[in-house]
Parts: C-alpha cells; sequence; structure tokens
C-alpha cells in the first residue's frame, strides 16, 4: 500500500502478495471486518436509543425532571459507552484504510473505557484493591499513551 514502510510488522497481512491462498484470505479478513463495521453502527445506534430511554424513564420517574446524583451518573455511563462504541468503530474503520492497527487510538479507546469505569464506580460498594487496580490500569494507559505520542512526534 501507498505509504508504507517496509519496516511495518503489518505490511505482511496486506492484499497484493503472490500467494493466491492469502490474497484470498485477506479480502475474506477485510470482510469480516467490514461486517464488524456494520454491527459497530448498530450498536451505536442502539446506543443513542439506550440513552434516550434511560434519559426518558430518569426525567418521568417521580420527582419528575429532577435527577439525582445515581440517575445523573446512569446518565453518563450510558453516553460514554455509546463514545466507547463510536471510537471503537473510528478504530475499525482506520484498519480497514490503512490495514494496520493504529496503538495510539487503540490505547485512547482504552483510557476512554476505564476513564468510564472511574467516572461511575461507586466508591462505596467496591474494595480498595479494586479502586488501586483501576488506579493503576489508568496509569499505565496514560503512560502508554504519552510514550506512543512521544514516538510518534519523533
Amino acid at each position: 500500500m501507498a505509504g508504507r514502510d517496509d519496516d511495518d510488522p503489518h505490511s505482511n497481512f496486506s492484499a497484493g502478495h503472490q500467494d493466491r491462498l492469502l490474497d484470498g484470505l485477506h479480502a475474506i479478513i477485510r470482510q469480516a471486518v467490514r461486517a464488524l463495521s456494520i454491527l459497530m453502527v448498530l450498536v451505536i445506534l442502539w446506543g443513542i436509543v439506550d440513552v434516550v430511554w434511560v434519559l426518558y424513564q430518569k426525567l418521568t420517574a417521580p420527582p419528575f425532571l429532577l435527577l439525582g446524583i445515581s440517575d445523573i451518573f446512569a446518565i453518563f455511563g450510558a453516553f460514554l459507552v455509546v463514545l466507547i462504541a463510536i471510537e471503537i468503530f473510528v478504530n475499525i474503520s482506520l484498519y480497514l484504510r490503512d490495514d494496520v492497527i493504529h496503538v495510539k487510538l487503540v490505547v485512547a479507546t482504552a483510557l476512554m473505557a476505564i476513564a468510564r469505569k472511574v467516572i461511575v464506580l461507586d466508591y462505596n460498594t467496591v474494595e480498595p484493591a479494586y479502586v488501586y487496580a483501576t488506579a493503576a490500569t489508568v496509569l499505565a494507559l496514560g503512560v502508554t499513551y504519552w510514550l506512543v505520542s512521544k514516538q510518534a512526534r519523533t
């Protein structure tokens, strides 16, 4: 593909080799990834319907048109799930376009997913070890994102 580096480990998976079997298998994988992108769009649309439903339920339950803290966290959680699904769709789309897994975007998606967990976490019901493990995951992903970003600039 155009713009590929010969040192790219993923270039072995691109179409255009002399081996017809590998070309055929590559075409199957590309179709599978296309199917995943269609399914992800359906999940995103379903997620949007879920956000609307959750918001409707919370606003129509007594006391009407008032949201408590737990209601707001439930709505935030629903919103963030849709945003994470959109990020996964972007990952799939970029893979289809470039045949390369964009590590920075994957790490950013994972960081968003763990951030969602931190936002909706009920600290009154979880064990301290779970909070420490979540903090370690956030730190590890943050450092990884920083390193990948730093490498991309050099």
